[in-house]
């Protein structure tokens, strides 16, 4: 029988719409018998324009409890999952500045060979969703990761959740006038936290046992 994995999710949201994705891909794990680091990325953004929306100071000191990720928690966990808002189609600067702090794990390939996938959230239907993930999936491919899309496994949920292979993502604008809709988006992010955990449980066997490297 397979070890348990353990797991990273590590996420930016302003004001918790990735974060409650992050929370659905923790639990959709730690009930696959993963063992999940819950981590987020430093703020960047300056006070006063953090205090100019309201929702934003509020979902940041609703969540200053949750640990800040390290690069220990990259070394440490047998895959990851990340999360981003959309930036003009980009990935968020607070999440690129951890990004770009990996250089040392990633020379030190203690990065490479896990299963690694990407979950994102853009306010409009085509806000950039795609284009966030890929560009994220470019670190990974430097990694040496093994990138795990969603794909259009569990293709009922997938569908209702807005049919995106790349990763799981929430167009906000619909999720606040469909419910069922913002269901499904959860329930994906919970099926492929399982998915992940199942896959890094089964890559770290065959790392452990030198059949990869």
């Amino acid at each position: 029988m397979l070890a348990d994995a353990r797991l990273a999710v590590i996420y930016y949201s302003a004001t918790g719409t990735v974060y409650r994705l992050a929370q659905a891909f923790v639990d959709g794990a730690a009930d696959a018998g993963a063992e999940v680091r819950l981590r987020r990325v430093a703020e960047l953004a300056p006070e006063h324009v953090i205090d100019a929306k309201p929702a934003w100071r509020a979902h940041l000191d609703a969540t200053a409890d949750v640990p800040l990720a390290t690069l220990d928690d990259l070394r440490w966990a047998d895959g990851y999952a990340f999360g981003t808002p959309t930036r003009f189609g980009n990935v968020c600067a607070q999440l690129r500045q951890f990004l770009d702090t990996t250089t040392a794990p990633w020379q030190a390939e203690e990065l490479a060979d896990k299963p690694a996938t990407g979950f994102t959230a853009s306010y409009e239907e085509h806000g950039g969703q795609e284009a966030t993930l890929l560009s994220l999936y470019q670190t990974f491919h430097h990694w040496g990761s093994v990138i795990l899309p969603t794909g259009y496994l569990n293709y009922d949920v997938a569908h209702a959740a807005g049919g995106n292979p790349y990763g799981v993502s929430q167009v906000e604008s619909r999720a606040s006038r469909d419910p069922e809709y913002a269901k499904a988006v959860l329930e994906a992010a919970r099926l492929q936290g399982a998915r992940l955990a199942r896959m890094a449980a089964a890559v770290a066997a065959v790392r452990t046992d030198g059949r990869l490297g």
